[in-house]
């Protein structure tokens, strides 16, 4: 009964008037004036000053109807959610990450996730930055963990999960990695930079990393990161490392990337999602990629 008496008060402070708020209502003057005023019975305290046929809302009053518009909204979305997960026959996340991601926390992510929640089947595919991009665009992912090329948009929900060093990966054999843990663009642009990109997606990713980021000046591509990583075992150059974790994989030997006046290249990685397309599932599986990002520091 109380929300259904919060929905009139609210109508009534709206509009302005019991008798607005009943056309609104599809109830009777009296029948929402009677609502009303059993809920100031039930307080004990006046919601509305009445002069008339002219009312104004007292201090208490505008404390509930605030409340009660935020309260009326949360069921609301309950309600709506509730409809559409009982109402879908199979629950799925689609899930796109970086081809060149080299990380654990999506992986730990996901089963943490299903453990939770063992209802929802996820699916994940890779691709370059600018696919995922267009994947979530176009429905065809409903998150996205991707790195920050661009200006975020106001669109999308854009949750920064870390902001860490860039990274290569270089064998250990290599005279670069005797430099310590970290280089300089400067100490390494003689060197092929190993780019993982999708046929038709080199030439962006080459642009990203030469242009923008300034690593490499020479570039190698390779279809996946397991094949990155035996052109850098061969010896044929350093792999640029879509990862936000400072530990390698022997034989390789992983590096951070410095600007020539010592200063950090920074990487920002995100999960992405739509605002439009959201659920709760999602925004679950966001929190606990969060989660994850957050665990390792």
């Amino acid at each position: 009964m109380l929300f259904r008496q919060m929905k009139y008060f609210v109508a009534v402070v709206e509009c302005g008037s019991f008798t607005s708020a009943a056309e609104r209502c599809y109830i009777s003057q009296s029948a929402i004036s009677q609502q009303v005023g059993a809920l100031e019975d039930e307080f004990g305290v006046s919601l509305l000053s009445r002069d008339g046929r002219k009312i104004s809302v007292t201090p208490a009053g505008e404390y509930f109807y605030r409340r009660s518009k935020a309260i009326l909204a949360d069921a609301e979305e309950a309600r709506a959610e509730t409809i559409r997960i009982g109402s879908d026959g199979e629950l799925r996340l689609s899930i796109g990450y970086l081809s060149g991601y080299d990380g654990h926390e999506l992986q730990s992510a996901i089963v943490e996730f299903s453990r939770v929640y063992p209802e929802v089947i996820i699916s994940v595919f890779r691709g370059a930055h600018e696919e995922l991009f267009d994947a979530l665009l176009n429905g065809k992912a409903d998150l996205t963990l991707s790195d920050q090329r661009r200006a975020f948009s106001p669109e999308a929900e854009n949750l920064v999960l870390s902001r860490s060093p860039a990274y290569i990966d270089i064998a250990e054999s290599s005279p670069a990695a005797a430099h310590g843990n970290a280089v300089t663009v400067e100490e390494i642009q003689d060197i092929p930079c190993i780019l993982i990109a999708t046929k038709g997606n080199e030439h962006v990713e080459r642009d990203y990393y030469g242009k923008y980021l300034r690593i490499g000046k020479q570039f190698l591509f390779a279809a996946s990161l397991d094949e990155a990583r035996l052109m850098a075992m061969s010896g044929r150059g350093f792999i640029a490392v879509e990862s936000a974790d400072s530990s390698s994989q022997p034989p390789l030997k992983r590096l951070e990337v410095r600007r020539s006046d010592g200063r950090p290249i920074e990487r920002t990685y995100c999960a992405f999602w739509y605002k439009k397309h959201t659920n709760y599932y999602i925004e679950e599986f966001a929190s606990t990629l969060r989660r994850q990002y957050a665990s390792r520091g």
